[in-house]
């Protein structure tokens, strides 16, 4: 990453476009897969929303057939922004 620091959500964004090309898989194909309607999807992924919830993040892991710690298992979520200041 080159020591950019990420907030939270630019990083979840960027981990389920991760996994979208891991498992070979469009953003709505995804969204199918996971029981989420593709206008939450594509809101996360455009950063409409900022505050993916737990709950939205394990729909996206059982829709991939991953646990929830592989979705955070990534150098994205590695030195995250803080967010209190």
């Amino acid at each position: 990453m080159g020591g950019v620091v990420l907030d939270i959500g630019e990083a979840t964004r960027r981990r389920i476009l991760e996994l979208c090309s891991e498992h070979h898989i469009t953003v709505n194909r995804m969204a199918t897969l996971s029981g989420i309607t593709q206008s939450t999807l594509n809101n996360i992924i455009g950063g409409r929303n900022n505050s993916t919830t737990i709950s939205t993040i394990k729909k996206i892991c059982d829709g991939l057939d991953i646990h929830i710690r592989d979705f955070f298992i990534s150098p994205l979520f590695d030195g995250l922004e803080q967010e209190l200041k």
